[in-house]
């Protein structure tokens, strides 16, 4: 289970550290866990964040990967302050510098095999926007609420961010969020697509939990295979051969036969992954 809510303590009594990463029963949570500073990632959280996606993708005992924040803010994005640095330390040039570390490290989250679940304690805010996007499922309750500040600072957007903003919520909410730089609230987060399920406040642990266990209990090649085509067909980047060999591994493996036994004798499969 995803554990206890994680407003429980005051901000300023949580001492400040990277990344917090548990694995129990399956399930791998990882907390941001900077909530003074509404979690505020941080350069070397970058780097321990790719660390523990590449950890978890190599660990085939997780079967979901839950992404959270301590405290009452999810995560309020990257840090501005090393943003300034490196736009005054820019020269000008005729080749455009590209800093790729912020945006891989989210396509690694988004390319995972297991399922993802980003659970929104609170708002979410500028880059943590496309951490949350890059999961499979956002889950938040009343107290959600989101904006894109890019173009109030005079930024633009990481390409691979804005591909994701465009093929999960479409155009009309791209443009919304990032032209306008509009806060915009949980009920219109839904309407948008952003969040896949709101809940009411108090129900927050108990929705995700609930959610964790119908994953648990799905065949992981199965939820692994067709999570991959599903990003794969959002893309327009179908590798049809790929598909037809993870397709034929799930026809051949235990588990179907297991799920179709259970299926027959009207009881819980139980998948190993094979």
């Amino acid at each position: 289970m995803t554990g206890a809510s994680s407003a429980a303590k005051p901000a300023q009594t949580v001492e400040a550290t990277l990344p917090i990463l548990s694995i129990d029963d399956g399930v791998a949570t990882i907390r941001l866990n900077r909530p003074a500073v509404a979690n505020r990632l941080e350069p070397p959280d970058l780097a321990a964040l790719s660390g523990y996606f590449a950890r978890i993708e190599n660990d085939p005992a997780v079967r979901v990967l839950v992404l959270t924040g301590t405290g009452r803010v999810f995560s309020s994005g990257f840090h501005l302050g090393d943003l300034q640095e490196r736009a005054v330390e820019q020269k000008p040039s005729s080749e455009a510098r590209r800093d790729t570390a912020f945006g891989d490290m989210v396509d690694a989250l988004e390319n995972l095999d297991v399922p993802t679940i980003c659970k929104l304690n609170g708002g979410v805010y500028g880059g943590a926007t496309d951490l949350a996007l890059a999961c499979d499922f956002r889950i938040g309750d009343g107290n959600a609420q989101m904006f894109m500040p890019a173009a109030r600072l005079g930024l633009h957007y990481y390409e691979s961010g804005m591909v994701r903003y465009v093929t999960r919520l479409g155009v009309n909410a791209a443009k919304l969020l990032f032209l306008t730089a509009r806060r915009i609230q949980a009920q219109q987060m839904l309407e948008i697509g952003y969040l896949t399920t709101l809940c009411e406040i108090g129900q927050l642990d108990a929705t995700v939990d609930a959610l964790v266990r119908d994953l648990n209990g799905m065949a992981p090649l199965s939820v692994r295979g067709m999570k991959r085509a599903i990003n794969e067909i959002a893309r327009n980047a179908l590798d049809r051969d790929a598909f037809a060999r993870r397709a034929q591994q799930c026809f051949q493996s235990e588990d179907i036969k297991e799920g179709l036994r259970a299926f027959h004798e009207k009881r819980v499969p139980n998948f190993s992954g094979r």
